[in-house]
């Protein structure tokens, strides 16, 4: 016997069909007994049989395939409406490759969410099931205006769904996509609160793991909202992390080096590098890498120099170029030691200062270049440059060290001439 999930989907279908004049009454209810016939008859449940009464029409030559691909999200649309109790759905916002997301009213606060589904294609995937409900999970324990709300995550029906704060506007995607480059003060309004964002999450002990574009939306009033936790985990769940080593989860033109190679010990710093790369595109107008696919894109991301974003857009200030070439460094060690590091220089460069966090980086990256340039014959004597040490030039260990070597080279000319 058809569960009653499949019995409702098909009386939509059956509905629906009639209604566009894509088949008679008389043809669908000839589909709907052909159907319970090949129900009955079957042995087991691996029969490979058609079941569903759309497979049944197409292969009686009532509908085309394509007919019922047109009219499918419309039947999943009114299914969903049906079968997620307290909410009337209004219109589809969007779909991507894991789900679909519903304008919706709830009900009983007569109030306008959006409402993510899981595709009944996916209902029996239990990786899938579970990543949904993480996600669900990890927004709900995140309260942040720059962070979209969590309602609600259940199943009914046949789906599971995930209901949270509807933002009317867009997302820096949208622009992007339209060919907009942001102005400075823009990108770094914007980049400033999902950093806000991100150091919330990062307190909570979750990383978001996917910062790009299509996941900042950009409401009415101009506030910027990080969206989808769908690839977000907790920093201390090491049995996920286990699970999920040696695969990438990302989105390549975004991606951190440390998520393409599958490390076991990605943390935070991945939260650096996304935004960063986000930032770059809002600036300049191009992704940090591309190429023809997703495997050479990220293969870029691990091996290739980054174009500075001032070489592509000269009216950046310095103190930009600077910011994202540190959160973009391909060692995760040589990013921002925090999130609020990184805050501190955007709202530094934002009231016209130098970002200090990011020329410390330099200087210690610096640094280890050197060494790493010495042959090991060689030796050197190094100190990092402290911006904020404030005694004064005769109290610095290298203005001795200064001294002294000007005083030898003194000592050895003298002995030269007295020769």
């Amino acid at each position: 016997m058809a569960d009653a999930t499949s019995t409702n989907v098909d009386t939509i279908l059956g509905r629906m069909v009639v209604e566009q004049g894509l088949a008679t009454s008389d043809e669908v209810k000839a589909a709907m007994a052909r159907q319970r016939q090949i129900m009955e008859h079957k042995d087991n449940e691996d029969d490979p049989r058609q079941m569903s009464l759309a497979d049944i029409l197409v292969t009686e030559g009532v509908v085309t395939e394509k007919q019922i691909k047109r009219i499918r999200p419309k039947i999943e649309e009114q299914s969903a409406n049906q079968q997620i109790p307290g909410f009337r759905m209004l219109k589809k916002l969007g779909a991507g490759a894991m789900a679909k997301v519903y304008l919706a009213n709830q009900v009983s606060l007569d109030r306008l969410v959006a409402i993510k589904v899981l595709p009944r294609k996916f209902m029996t995937n239990e990786e899938f099931v579970e990543r949904f409900y993480a996600e669900g999970r990890a927004a709900a324990k995140l309260n942040h205006p720059n962070i979209v709300g969590a309602y609600d995550v259940g199943h009914a029906g046949d789906y599971h769904y995930f209901v949270m704060e509807y933002v009317e506007g867009k997302t820096v995607y949208d622009d992007l996509s339209e060919g907009q480059i942001y102005s400075e003060s823009e990108a770094l309004e914007m980049v400033i609160q999902i950093a806000r964002a991100l150091e919330h999450a990062h307190k909570a002990g979750f990383i978001h793991r996917d910062v790009k574009p299509k996941n900042i939306m950009i409401t009415t009033q101009g506030v910027a909202k990080l969206a989808d936790m769908g690839l977000a985990r907790a920093v201390s769940d090491v049995e996920a992390a286990e699970a999920e080593q040696g695969k990438a989860y990302g989105t390549p033109y975004y991606i951190s080096p440390e998520q393409i190679r599958g490390l076991l010990d990605v943390d935070f710093r991945c939260d650096i590098y996304g935004p960063g790369a986000t930032f770059y595109h809002m600036v300049t107008g191009r992704v940090p890498f591309d190429a023809p696919n997703p495997s050479a894109v990220m293969h870029r991301h691990l091996k290739d120099e980054l174009t500075p974003p001032d070489h592509i857009n000269p009216k950046l200030s310095a103190g930009i170029g600077e910011i994202i070439e540190v959160c973009m460094a391909k060692d995760p060690n040589e990013r921002y030691a925090t999130t609020t590091d990184l805050l501190h220089d955007l709202e530094s460069v934002q009231r016209g200062e130098p970002p200090l966090q990011a020329r410390k980086r330099f200087d210690i990256a610096d640094l280890a270049k050197l060494e790493k340039a010495v042959s090991p014959g060689d030796t050197v004597i190094t100190q990092a440059i402290d911006t904020d040490d404030e005694r004064s030039i005769a109290e610095q260990p290298l203005f001795w060290a200064a001294i002294a070597g000007w005083a030898t080279a003194v000592i050895l000319l003298v002995l030269y001439l007295l020769k």
